[in-house]
């Protein structure tokens, strides 16, 4: 929010309130509200971050205002409606309301497509959400899809093989390889090679201490652990 910094959880909070209460009392011009727009959208996008359910239902509600102002107010900024609209998806995904959040990130995707294209970073973003939602609902062959067969490939040609989104991509697809019930041993095996490549960039390019790296590492030792169990299976 501030000189370039991050902030979490209670002082991200307090900013966000901060700043919704800086900018609510403007005039009603197209300045004041364009500050006021703002103010709600920051303050939206502290209560859903801030790590707390109450505030992620808090935020709905806020954001669905914010998103409500452009769309009246700025239609013509269709790249600002996308963020704001992509922050709502995010809180309703955050709150376990997955159906309405899949409704607006496919939204999002079809329309950052049609202005920016399917390589830039944007469209990736928003196509990457819809993936991980995906997982979350069960929906593993369309993840697999989805992350395999669309975005992966125009990833690790615009985005490099170490970017952090293309390293989130293949976690994605991974989990989708070993979390589908009706997984066979090629699944994991490929699930197992993607790891291997994810887990060694993250360490190189993040560090072992990461989040992203631990969470690699983690999915990994259960991808081994599901090999070596199908081998004592078909063993015994």
């Amino acid at each position: 929010f501030d000189c370039g910094q991050d902030f979490h959880g209670a002082v991200r909070l307090a900013l966000g309130w901060a700043c919704w209460k800086t900018y609510a009392g403007r005039p009603e011009t197209n300045l004041g509200l364009r500050h006021r727009c703002v103010g709600m959208e920051i303050l939206g996008k502290s209560l859903f971050g801030n790590g707390q359910s109450v505030d992620s239902a808090l935020a709905i509600p806020t954001l669905k205002a914010s998103l409500a102002m452009r769309r009246r107010y700025w239609p013509q900024d269709e790249s600002e409606i996308l963020i704001t609209q992509s922050n709502l998806a995010n809180c309703l995904d955050e709150a376990e309301r997955y159906d309405e959040s899949l409704v607006l990130q496919r939204e999002a995707y079809a329309r950052r497509v049609a202005l920016f294209g399917v390589s830039h970073e944007l469209s990736i973003l928003s196509g990457s959400n819809i993936g991980a939602t995906l997982l979350k609902v069960n929906k593993w062959d369309e993840a697999k899809t989805l992350l395999g067969d669309q975005l992966l490939p125009v990833a690790r040609q615009s985005l490099g093989s170490d970017h952090d989104l293309l390293l989130k991509l293949q976690w994605n697809l991974a989990a989708a390889l070993q979390e589908n019930p009706e997984r066979t041993r090629d699944d994991l095996l490929e699930a197992e090679s993607i790891l291997q490549g994810v887990v060694e960039r993250r360490h190189r390019v993040f560090g072992p201490t990461h989040p992203s790296t631990l969470a690699a590492e983690s999915l990994l030792s259960d991808v081994r652990e599901a090999l070596a169990s199908d081998v004592r299976e078909a063993l015994a």
